[in-house]
């Protein structure tokens, strides 16, 4: 099947940009990304809205801009970040066309730009380009989805409209997961879905057009739904959250047969086990409403004493923090040769990390992009030109092919540290009659969920 329309392509200097922050993000910032679905995607040339939950900032377009390279991406952002005229003009360069909100000008002034944003929205559609946008019009760090918004299809039948209603326009349901919001060297997973044809609701669209928004909205909202991990019980959220973040999660996915590890068949684990969850809540509901008051109580537990969970399932004896010791001495050479030239990874987003974001949201994209423009051309650019120039190509090259795994080198062995750290902290209170209440509650907790779950 050929594509009814040749969109527009990016400058080769765009195309290198978007390679370099390829590298930047999924080479070193995530230790994996998982894509699924990419035989959902329409060829390049269809007119796509793509339509996702909004769960980790600019992260989200980011990745699903570096994974469809076959094609030219728009997407809506907060006008603020358009305010300086060089951002502006990189910014609509990259495809971003700015969304304002009331407060930011008056409303008729509000208005008027929109529509001149969703007028530009509806012109790429018309040329066969792609538009990716978030129905809940803001993000969060909460894994459930929110009410959603009518303008992505607004967008979406505007193209058909100017298309005389004689060309498809689909929209494509996807979905953002991350095994962690704030940290480097986690997973994250895209997943598309089922493309949804448009053209079947032409005729009902220009008798009716709110009634069939309203009725694609429910339906490709619910397609999101599906492939997400989403908690309605908004009320014990925390809990929840926290049994399936944790080592009850970790259990319950053993025992189902699942990889914890493994971010695609962890997230089929959580879905269940927040479904399990909250159908004990409506089967047995004073049973579950103690499990989460005695989950609170553990949390604040551990938080008071400073230590995790795993440390309760692994229940380290003195063994383990000198291992630990022992493994952290050997690699400690390794170590100090790999973060002298990669410390300013870690140490320049630190720096101006708390003065300049106040969302905590923005952490992850923060560092990306602090990674992007500062710290790798420091670290690494520089040095490679440097080396190419005084000690020739090879050292240039062995340099540039070594950065990437001295970096993961500094970050585990930070990791490893930081479990020495719990391990020893652990050993240290582990007889403490506080302690000791902690595991016995931990105990009755898994106990009474394994008699309602099982």
């Amino acid at each position: 099947m050929k594509p009814k329309f040749t969109p527009r392509e990016h400058p080769f200097f765009i195309k290198a940009f978007r390679a370099y922050v390829q590298y930047v993000n999924s080479g070193l910032y995530f230790r994996k990304e998982h894509v699924l679905g990419l035989e959902n995607v329409p060829i390049n040339g269809t007119p796509v809205v793509v339509v996702a939950n909004h769960q980790n900032c600019l992260n989200d377009p980011l990745c699903v801009c570096l994974q469809l390279t076959d094609r030219r991406m728009n997407f809506l952002a907060r006008a603020n970040v358009f305010k300086n005229p060089f951002a502006n003009k990189a910014l609509r360069a990259l495809g971003l066309l700015p969304a304002y909100r009331m407060g930011y000008e008056h409303f008729s002034e509000v208005s008027k730009k929109n529509q001149e944003t969703l007028s530009a929205a509806c012109e790429a559609l018309t040329d066969g380009e792609t538009v990716m946008l978030y129905p809940e019009a803001g993000h969060q760090d909460k894994r459930w989805l929110g009410t959603f918004k009518l303008g992505y299809l607004r967008i979406a039948f505007g193209a058909a409209e100017k298309m005389g209603f004689k060309k498809d326009v689909m929209v494509l349901p996807s979905c953002n997961h991350y095994s962690n919001y704030f940290h480097a060297r986690t997973d994250m997973m895209i997943r598309f879905g089922e493309p949804i044809s448009l053209m079947p609701y032409y005729e009902r669209y220009q008798e009716s057009p709110r009634e069939v928004m309203m009725e694609l909205n429910k339906l490709i909202r619910s397609k999101i739904q599906e492939m997400m991990l989403h908690v309605d019980d908004l009320e014990h959220y925390e809990q929840i959250d926290f049994l399936r973040e944790n080592s009850y999660g970790k259990k319950y996915a053993r025992e189902h047969g699942y990889k914890f590890n493994y971010l695609p068949s962890r997230l089929i684990s959580d879905q269940k086990l927040v479904n399990a969850l909250q159908t004990a809540s409506k089967e047995h509901p004073e049973r579950m409403e103690k499990v989460y008051k005695d989950t609170s109580k553990f949390m604040e537990g551990l938080k008071k004493l400073n230590i995790r969970d795993w440390l309760f399932m692994h229940n380290p004896g003195l063994e383990a923090p000198i291992l630990r010791g022992l493994g952290l001495l050997i690699l400690l050479p390794l170590f100090i040769a790999s973060i002298i030239p990669t410390g300013l990874l870690y140490l320049i987003p630190k720096i101006f990390l708390k003065k300049m974001i106040k969302d905590q949201m923005f952490v992850s994209t923060f560092n990306v992009a602090v990674s992007a423009f500062v710290s790798i051309p420091l670290c690494l650019i520089l040095p490679v030109i440097l080396l190419w120039i005084y000690a020739g190509f090879w050292w240039a090259l062995g340099y540039f092919v070594a950065f990437p795994l001295m970096f993961i080198l500094s970050w585990n062995y930070m990791k490893m540290f930081m479990k020495f750290v719990g391990s020893c902290n652990f050993v240290k209170k582990a007889n403490l009659p506080a302690v000791k209440e902690l595991r016995k509650l931990r105990y009755g907790i898994f106990k009474e969920l394994d008699s309602m779950l099982a």
